[in-house]
């Protein structure tokens, strides 16, 4: 097994030194928040460093939050649709142009290599593009069937919630923190945004930019803290809630507004699996899986962690697989050349040791990776690949949330399916086939909210036209397409009657009436109506 690659920190492009702690900077971005509670530091997980002290909020910021949102809200959902779309258009733009420097905040807060944060720039423009494309289309009154052809005129309008409650996640602190929000804006709400409190100056960046794209400041207001503080503030006073996260925390916020007879959208965790069948393209295949298993260094709610192999393919596949996955050039630097970047915190960097060792205690097999790197920062943990991983060894079923991989052999393809099946998530599954045909009968075989067929992640999450969510204990809700954007408005329906009343009238007898009705839905069937 050998070494795995590493590329040494340029100290000229340490992220802790770029525009990311300019201290202009972080008071101009401080002054956003509504914090009168303490302050906080948060430091880079490459390389421990310090980045910014912060203010605190505590639960009356919250609440003074809400308060001053909701009466903007009274407003904003009475500006035109057309209006609401065109700052999702500018910000569009201005998040193309302000990429490096958003880059560079998700790359000193969460440690990711610099391609993998690019793509949440990347995210958030189509999010911001496509809503405000089809707003109409989304949110106009829609026509609907009435009762009766010509005498009942029915419609269906959209009725914004009122303000928003999100709670955003530190894995992907610029797409989560944004892509959830954009559609509740748009659609008349106003939101209180609670970002992760170890990754807090990406959104407070994002949001600023939005600012400058024409959103009224109370529209959409931050506040920085712990989770149960703030984030159950934030579901205390809310009117819908949006949260990434774990499926411990997504349970106790669905309870939470359960009990307040709110909606809530939750994307959770995930084990997700990938399937090699026996016509996979072994190379491209392998290319594929690596991306899918390691970008973010693996803290991706979608990304792979259990990988299933056909027996025709097993040894090419894997030769293949670790040939690439020993090349992965791992630093704590910003270049373009890195490809894996620092794990976000010593309790992600614990539970990826823990479940290694307690495998390779039960019988596994480190195939590659298996190790802490320290020489390279403090956080950073090979890329790994385990075989021989059995039920009893806890990363067998339970999410590591790291650069942890388990490969499989089978040689029955319902077999594979229905271990690719087990399990309480059901978040993300990725096929590899030559005949995409094939590749889809399979696909809906699995228990899992999106399934891409030859990628594993990326086409799905990248196609905002389809929704995105978790089936089982992987999350309620979706987001992206038009699901993405009704989950924060409630459908009101406004009929009007024409001519005669849906009741006996001019003289004419109830039982009468009765009958007529019954040859009047009768003829209404031969008609074909539905």
């Amino acid at each position: 097994m050998s070494e795995q690659t590493s590329i040494p920190a340029d100290p000229e492009l340490d992220p802790t030194a770029s525009y990311a702690t300019d201290q202009s900077v972080i008071r101009r971005l401080a002054g956003l928040l509504r914090a009168t509670a303490g302050s906080r530091t948060s430091y880079a997980p490459a390389t421990a460093q310090p980045v910014a002290e912060l203010p605190l909020s505590g639960p009356d910021d919250v609440i003074a939050a809400v308060r001053s949102a909701r009466k903007t809200q009274r407003s904003w959902k009475n500006t035109s649709l057309q209006d609401r779309a065109a700052i999702l258009l500018r910000y569009h733009d201005l998040v193309l142009d302000h990429r490096h420097e958003l880059v560079d905040l998700v790359i000193v807060e969460s440690g990711k290599a610099r391609k993998q944060a690019f793509e949440e720039v990347a995210h958030v423009a189509m999010t911001a593009r496509y809503y405000a494309r089809k707003a109409e289309e989304f949110l106009g009154t829609q026509r609907k069937l009435g009762m009766f052809p010509i005498l009942t005129r029915a419609e269906q309008r959209f009725v914004p919630k009122g303000v928003v409650g999100i709670i955003s996640p530190w894995n992907y602190p610029l797409s989560m923190a944004m892509a959830d929000g954009l559609p509740a804006v748009l659609a008349g709400n106003t939101v209180v945004h609670k970002p992760d409190s170890q990754t807090p100056l990406t959104a407070l960046r994002a949001i600023e930019l939005l600012y400058e794209s024409g959103l009224p400041r109370d529209a959409w207001q931050p506040v920085n803290g712990d989770g149960p503080t703030v984030g159950g503030a934030i579901i205390q006073n809310t009117d819908y809630v949006c949260f990434t996260g774990s499926t411990k925390t997504g349970r106790l916020v669905a309870k939470q507004a359960g009990e307040r007879l709110i909606g809530c959208s939750l994307e959770l965790g995930g084990k997700n699996p990938m399937l090699v069948l026996r016509d996979a393209d072994v190379h491209r295949a392998a290319e594929g899986a690596v991306r899918a298993c390691f970008s973010s260094a693996g803290q991706l709610c979608v990304s792979m962690e259990r990988l299933y192999v056909a027996d025709q393919v097993y040894d090419a596949f894997v030769t293949a697989f670790l040939d690439r996955v020993k090349k992965i050039r791992l630093s704590a630097g910003t270049g373009w050349d890195v490809d894996m970047g620092s794990l976000i915190s010593k309790a992600q960097l614990d539970t990826v040791s823990r479940h290694v060792e307690n495998a390779r205690a039960r019988g596994a097999v480190v195939l590659a990776g298996g190790k802490a790197r320290p020489d390279i920062g403090p956080l950073f943990y090979e890329p790994t690949v385990l075989s021989g991983v059995t039920p009893e060894m806890e990363c067998f079923d339970n999410e590591t949330f790291g650069p942890v991989v388990s490969i499989y052999r089978f040689s029955d393809e319902a077999e594979a399916i229905a271990r690719a099946n087990e399990g309480d998530y059901g978040l993300n599954a990725s096929v590899w086939t030559r005949d995409g045909r094939r590749g889809r009968a399979v696909a809906a075989q699995l228990v899992a909210g999106s399934v891409n067929v030859n990628e594993g992640y990326a086409a799905s999450f990248g196609s905002i036209d389809t929704p995105m969510g978790g089936m089982r204990s992987s999350g309620l809700g979706r987001r992206q397409g038009a699901e993405g954007i009704r989950r924060y408005v409630d459908p009101q329906t406004v009929a009007t009657q024409r001519l005669l009343p849906i009741a006996a009238s001019h003289g004419l007898k109830d039982e009468a009436y009765a009958e007529l009705m019954t040859a009047a839905l009768r003829i209404l069937k031969k008609l074909g109506r539905p």
